[in-house]
């Protein structure tokens, strides 16, 4: 397995200058905890903390030795869950996102604070040219088939494993 980058490499990533360490934040609202592979963000939902906490799985998975389409499928997915909690809670919603790299795929599980609330996806084709929203559950299945949900000890987390090529190890 490829060894895990030290933190520090992240916070300059998130436009930071001092160091981080799982006890200090690198910004408001967004507190970096490593973990083998890849890393667990808290974070208050916000499109700075979605931005940062994108970038930072690219850089994270680039550096696992991932190939680019797999992070991709990751960010889009890793977008697609921290958009339906926003929509289901609205802004500033405090979640936990993880990305890490396993044998069976990259890893993306956010954690909301609801364990009743269930996503479920629609009836909508993702090529349907009439729909204006409804198709990213569908996203989800495609580029993560297999997602669950389960409980947690801070409400639900959904799970997805995205698919990565062969031999990474």
């Amino acid at each position: 397995m490829h060894p895990t980058p030290p933190l520090n490499a992240h916070s300059a990533l998130l436009g930071t200058t001092a160091h981080a360490s799982p006890l200090t934040p690198t910004t408001l609202g967004f507190y970096l905890r490593p973990r083998p592979y890849g890393f667990a963000a808290h974070i208050c939902a916000s499109l700075q903390n979605l931005c940062a906490v994108r970038q930072l799985a690219r850089a994270e998975l680039l550096a696992q030795g991932i190939e680019d389409g797999a992070v991709d499928s990751a960010q889009l997915v890793l977008s697609e869950l921290v958009g339906n909690s926003v929509r289901a809670y609205g802004d500033y919603v405090p979640l936990v996102v993880e990305v890490y790299v396993t044998v069976h795929g990259v890893a993306v599980n956010v954690h909301d604070p609801d364990p009743g609330a269930l996503p479920m996806r629609r009836a909508t084709p993702l090529d349907s040219a009439e729909a204006e929203g409804g198709r990213g559950l569908g996203l989800v299945e495609l580029l993560a088939p297999g997602w669950d949900v389960r409980r947690s000890a801070i409400g639900k987390q959904v799970r997805c494993r995205v698919p990565v090529e062969p031999g990474w190890d």
